[in-house]
């Protein structure tokens, strides 16, 4: 069906913009998000007495890195989107197979967003660092939202799509 196609574009349409403006917030607004990346690899706000401080990093320019990186990925991730549904879009009238190929940009994007915001941010800031532990600057929920989105996303891309019965200007 041309809605499924049509639905599937959008989806990509909205998630490019939400990973480009949060990349742009990270960049013109560093401070809250640049303070948590700090707090989370250092671990200076998890519990007393932790047995897991020997994975703690404090240094800036390790936080400055991860930092941008995180930035960057974004930034891919709506680029991934945005390039995802101008390529769907092209191809919303294709046969299914074409229009499945057209797909491929918006599911890296779907990827690359699962695995920064489930991998870095729940395995690796989460549970490496701790963050889990801090009532301060605990980034969890927000990055479930986030990973559970773009699953739901990356799962709806890679659902097959059917031949249409529709046709441009039929």
């Amino acid at each position: 069906m041309l809605i499924t196609r049509l639905a599937k574009i959008l989806i990509c349409l909205a998630l490019a913009p939400f990973c480009l403006l949060v990349a742009y917030d990270n960049v013109t607004d560093p401070h809250w998000n640049y303070t948590v990346v700090q707090h989370v690899m250092s671990m200076d706000t998890t519990f007393p007495d932790n047995k897991l401080m020997y994975r703690a990093v404090t240094s800036p320019l390790a936080w400055q890195i991860t930092y941008g990186l995180i930035i960057a990925t974004q930034i891919v991730c709506g680029i991934l989107f945005l390039a995802g549904a101008i390529g769907m879009w092209r191809e919303r009238y294709a046969a299914a197979e074409i229009f499945h190929r057209a797909k491929a940009y918006a599911i890296a994007g779907s990827l690359l967003a699962f695995l920064l915001w489930f991998f870095v941010f729940m395995v690796i800031a989460g549970e490496w660092f701790a963050m889990w532990q801090s009532k301060d600057w605990n980034a969890q929920s927000a990055s479930f939202r986030f990973y559970i989105t773009m699953l739901a996303v990356l799962i709806f891309l890679n659902q097959p799509d059917g031949e249409l019965k529709e046709r441009a200007g039929a």
